[in-house]
């Protein structure tokens, strides 16, 4: 049937040749299913392209481009197909886990290869079709990025509870001979995939080196929502230590074998470790810090490097929101701050999770609410500070619906949310307009 185009770009390739309302059908003889087929078909300079119009007549248009130059076509899906939802029951998954009566777009749980590629996200490969794995070899999709967890198959398809979790290292092979690069993870669970199992894994990836290019090992979050579901427990301070010292002497030696440590700690670990975050080189450049690896550090270095010019502050008092587990390192910023610039007048206060439990920690989890119960009539001064990771996807909204602006009227104070960057949170410190 095609992808229904919605908008065509003025002064693009397509432009006055295509219209809205008709629907890409194939192009260059092949046919386009999803935006995987248009980015890859599209990419040549001379390109033959069957449109249907809105009356379902078919239309054929010659275009002639730069190499590699988009189209210029904007579709009424961004995926110009379905996407694929997650066919396993993980025991961990963060997903069941919610409260009741969330919003339905947080239920919905995303393994889709496409998005691997296009935004990132990390996938399970369980729900590969033959043809999806020789498409991902042919176009060269690369990097995907893979929840791995194990590479023990019959312990992989009883965590993910599907059996299909148990062909991973054929399908990662496959895509190693492919020269397909790889990004992975591992989410660590206390009694499960951890001491000799995690060195089990640790050792099948690096065997896949260096197709498969980085791998975080992070800790199982656990909410209070968990009735019903498998018995788990959490990463505390002794098991995290525990994690770190048999990764990082692993990430050691490959990092003397191979050039690369491969292997990184979340911060998260570190935190509940309670140790200091690891050096800047420690990362080799930050392959993993989408997924929670080196966000603190990097934060730190490029806020030193703010601090270098820094500009004078307004003086007017301000505050800084965040979880838990963050707040001690944003007190030692905010002082390495006061220490440097003049008129700094701030302080931090470290929000503790109702919504999920109090087992989770980490600022991008905390709750609007959680947000206005334990700041209404505290000192908060003239604005409030908080990291733009506890708003979804750059919006204005918290995870339990919450919104900037409810806030803001509750707290009585204007609300800036600060992305992971050292520039602009000095510049929010120190109130630069």
């Amino acid at each position: 049937m095609g992808a229904k185009i919605i908008n065509v770009e003025k002064s693009s390739p397509a432009y006055k040749k295509a219209v809205p309302g008709d629907r890409l059908i194939s192009i260059n003889g092949n046919p386009i299913e999803d935006v995987l087929d248009y980015k890859y078909y599209s990419y040549e300079r001379e390109l033959t392209v069957v449109l249907e119009s809105a009356e379902g007549k078919k239309k054929l248009i010659l275009i002639r481009k730069d190499e590699g130059e988009d189209l210029g076509l904007e579709f009424d899906d961004y995926l110009m197909d379905r996407a694929r939802t997650c066919a396993n029951k993980c025991i961990f998954c963060f997903i069941d886990q919610l409260p009741p009566n969330v919003r339905k777009s947080l239920l919905f749980k995303d393994d889709d290869a496409r998005m691997s590629f296009l935004l990132g996200n990390y996938i399970t490969l369980t729900n590969l079709r033959e043809r999806d794995i020789e498409r991902i070899v042919k176009m060269r999709i690369s990097p995907v990025n893979i929840s791995v967890h194990t590479t023990n198959p019959e312990l992989r398809v009883k965590m993910l509870r599907n059996k299909r979790g148990g062909e991973i290292m054929d399908i990662m092979r496959r895509f190693k001979e492919a020269g397909i690069t790889m990004n992975c993870q591992i989410v660590c669970c206390p009694g499960i995939n951890d001491r000799a199992e995690l060195l089990k894994s640790l050792e099948d990836l690096r065997s896949l080196y260096p197709a498969v290019a980085s791998v975080s090992v992070v800790p199982v979050g656990l909410t209070k929502h968990r009735e019903g579901l498998y018995p788990l427990g959490p990463v505390d301070l002794k098991k995290a230590a525990e994690i770190i010292d048999m990764t990082d002497a692993f990430g050691d030696k490959c990092l003397k074998e191979l050039g690369s440590r491969l292997f990184y700690c979340a911060d998260e670990l570190y935190l509940k470790a309670k140790r200091e975050i690891p050096p800047e080189d420690y990362y080799e450049g930050y392959p993993q810090i989408e997924n929670g690896v080196g966000l603190m550090r990097s934060l730190e270095e490029e806020f030193k490097i703010a601090l270098e010019n820094c500009p004078e502050a307004s003086g007017a008092p301000f505050s800084i929101a965040t979880g838990v587990a963050a707040a001690p390192f944003l007190t030692k910023i905010l002082k390495i701050a006061k220490g440097k610039c003049v008129n700094i007048n701030g302080r931090v206060y470290a929000i503790e999770n109702d919504f999920f439990g109090k087992t989770v920690d980490v600022a991008g989890l905390v709750a609007g609410g959680d947000l206005i119960s334990q700041l209404k009539g505290k000192d908060l001064g003239r604005r409030l500070l908080i990291p733009a990771s506890m708003l979804r996807h750059g919006g204005d909204m918290f995870l339990d619906d919450v919104t900037l602006s409810d806030a803001e009227a509750a707290l009585g104070v204007p609300i800036v949310p600060v992305p992971n960057n050292g520039y602009e949170l000095l510049s929010a410190i120190c109130d630069l307009k």
